[in-house]
């Protein structure tokens, strides 16, 4: 149909590389072009929560300030379940969370954000890894995150302290 895109779907499987390949990042997909607008722009993770808002509202502000675009980030939760085929091993099967739609459809009838070009960004996996990575591939001048308040945080560390120790560029925590 002429007008229309069909994207990959974001859960897609990648190919396992060849071990006789002489580059194992050979039989890997390459990743989509991020657009040139949103390259130094500021990434922000999301995932609707009171600390992810405010952490928008900070991101919004700081892109604003610097004249750069805003890369709101949403790590979808991947929830292995088992599936029983017979006798046979289980299989794992991810489930995508759909809650990055509902995210998408709140954030473009947000008023806050007519003042900032803005994009979100689906990635399934580690929350750290999943927010550097975008934040290598757009090549942001920062990542902003909320901080996390909780038993949960303190028992397994928050994504805030996780990401702060080992990302490679600026990494603001909001409280």
């Amino acid at each position: 149909m002429a007008g229309h895109e069909f994207f990959e779907p974001a859960d897609r499987k990648r190919p396992v590389a060849d071990p006789t390949a002489a580059d194992p990042r050979a039989a890997e997909e390459p990743r989509h072009a991020c657009d040139p607008a949103f390259k130094h722009g500021v990434v922000v993770g999301f995932d609707g929560s009171t600390s992810s808002e405010r952490a928008l509202a900070y991101a919004i502000g700081m892109a604003q300030r610097s004249g750069s675009g805003l890369i709101i980030v949403h790590v979808a939760n991947r929830l292995p379940t088992t599936v029983w085929a017979g006798c046979e091993p289980p299989v794992f099967v991810d489930v995508p969370d759909h809650r990055t739609e509902v995210l998408g459809l709140e954030l473009a009838c947000a008023d806050y954000l007519t003042e900032v070009p803005w994009i979100l960004v689906e990635r399934g996996g580690d929350i750290c890894h999943e927010l550097e990575e975008v934040g290598r591939e757009y090549e942001a001048d920062a990542i902003v995150v909320g901080s996390t308040h909780g038993i949960v945080g303190r028992i397994f560390g928050s994504v805030a302290g996780r990401l702060a120790k080992r990302a490679k560029r600026p990494v603001v925590v909001i409280p």
